[in-house]
């Protein structure tokens, strides 16, 4: 199960601070304290904080390189600051993200094969997010048949099935988790499957507690990855049990710091 830390986006004040005054050591330590914490990959998204996108994103990318060599997915919806932040976060990188819409397919598609990156689809066509899961899942159909003919491997697409709040969309979540484990049966390899976790939550007033919650019923359902709040101790706690629940790690009394130590970055 791979967490990508979602912290290291300009939409939290935080960052966005630190994107305006160039403090690449906020930048840093938010990068290392989410590695520490178990995140396997991290988002990084410009957000609203810059008029200069593609150079804010270039220096975002660079600022989090200096401390660390974890794999970037670099989130923007604009083409010219993906190619950068491509360029410059290296292998293992993710673009995030394109949808089934065919324009942002035929950009998207190449990038990820020129920079021998994976690529996270959003289950979104040009009517917008589908009703249900057999919606969703025709929309990823086509865009893991997009991905083949454009030369990218099927498990190098990261299908997100698009949770929104729960709050006023009490339904998505159960078509999300339908999704998921339909998409093990689009392809072999299967495509993999993400969701932006923090989404189901917006709005209401357990924001912790139904993120975890959800975590654990889509990882049952089989999903892969998470862009997450790694820095959530309980979080990533529900997550590794859930894992081990799954037989996906060998029980024993400290299995929380054995899991750890085995996902641990220098």
């Amino acid at each position: 199960m791979l967490i990508i830390g979602e912290r290291i986006n300009g939409m939290f004040k935080d960052v966005r601070k630190a994107i305006r005054e160039r403090d690449a050591s906020a930048i840093q330590q938010l990068a290392q304290a989410q590695v520490q914490a178990g995140a396997g990959a991290l988002d990084v998204n410009v957000g609203p904080a810059s008029d200069d996108p593609v150079g804010a994103m270039k220096w975002l990318v660079e600022s989090i390189r200096q401390v660390t060599d974890i794999p970037l997915a670099i989130d923007t919806t604009k083409a010219d600051a993906m190619r950068a932040g491509l360029a410059l976060a290296g292998p293992g990188s993710i673009i995030n993200s394109t949808t089934g819409q065919q324009e942002k397919l035929d950009v998207l598609l190449p990038m990820a094969v020129e920079h021998g990156a994976a690529i996270i689809g959003l289950t979104i066509d040009e009517k917008g997010v589908p009703r249900d899961e057999t919606g969703r899942v025709e929309v990823a159909l086509k865009i893991v048949a997009a991905a083949v003919e454009a030369g990218l491997e099927p498990d190098r697409v990261y299908i997100d099935a698009v949770i929104l709040p729960m709050n006023c969309m009490q339904e998505n979540p159960g078509h999300v988790y339908k999704t998921i484990r339909e998409c093990k049966m689009l392809s072999d390899p299967a495509p993999k499957t993400v969701i932006g976790l923090s989404n189901v939550s917006q709005g209401t007033t357990k924001r912790e507690l139904v993120n975890r919650t959800c975590l654990v019923m889509a990882i049952a359902a089989g999903l892969d990855a998470a862009v997450a709040d790694a820095l959530d101790a309980e979080l990533m706690d529900a997550m590794i049990t859930a894992d081990l629940l799954l037989n996906n790690q060998i029980y024993c009394e400290d299995y929380i710091v054995a899991w750890h130590k085995s996902h641990a970055r220098p």
